[in-house]
């Protein structure tokens, strides 16, 4: 099978430790990653602020970068959501491990206490359920602890967090109490743009560290 990663916007720019993670945990199962340099943004921001035409465009380009791959694998919950309109065959990285591959346990070593916040896309447009959980609960030495009102939006929302900047923030608080009465050292989750908002949260007011839940699978987050 030939796999493509299109590795984002967000974690291109802030977080290229996901990217590396998500090679190291395909690669571990047998996968042969490659990485086509042609990649650009899908163009969920401008399709979520209602700039359909250019955001078609930036699907047509998708469509061209990763034609001839059978399998597009994304760490964001949300890029996949808004990919999948026009390309079925892209994956977030629990799909394509658990449905595709049949993978579940993929050889992390993580011994430390973990809470995952699962996101909207994720939960609501994916259907991912507890996919991310069950290959977190196979990594060797890891707690699981439950998050409080886990099903609750974070408030970042992309272009929302900027328009409605008070009502974000509020939510923000509200989450950020949530994970720090967890007990976790850390909260994972499946797309950086949360874990922008949620990071940048807990960084201000102290608490557990954000990462992706690739880095833990990775065993080195």
């Amino acid at each position: 099978m030939r796999v493509g990663l299109f590795v984002t916007c967000v974690n291109d720019l802030l977080f290229p430790r996901t990217g590396r993670a998500v090679v190291s945990v395909l690669e571990h199962v047998g996968v042969k990653v490659e990485f086509p340099l042609d990649q650009t943004c899908c163009g969920q921001m401008h399709g979520n602020s209602g700039y359909r035409k250019k955001a078609g465009g930036l699907l047509d380009r998708f469509g061209e970068v990763f034609a001839g791959y059978e399998a597009v694998v994304v760490p964001s919950g949300s890029c996949v959501a808004f990919l999948r309109e026009r390309h079925p065959h892209v994956y977030e990285l629990s799909e394509f491990l658990i449905d595709v591959l049949g993978v579940e346990d993929v050889g992390g070593v993580f011994p430390h206490r973990v809470t995952y916040h699962p996101t909207c896309h994720g939960m609501r447009m994916l259907g991912l359920g507890d996919k991310p959980v069950r290959l977190l609960a196979a990594v060797g030495g890891i707690e699981l602890l439950p998050l409080p009102g886990a099903a609750e939006c974070c408030g970042f929302g992309g272009t929302f967090a900027l328009k409605n900047a008070g009502v974000s923030a509020a939510m923000l608080a509200d989450k950020c109490a949530a994970i720090r009465g967890s007990g976790a050292d850390y909260v994972a989750m499946a797309d950086n743009s949360c874990l922008t908002h949620i990071g940048g949260g807990l960084t201000r007011t102290g608490g557990p560290r954000a990462v992706h839940y690739a880095e833990i699978l990775a065993g080195r987050p």
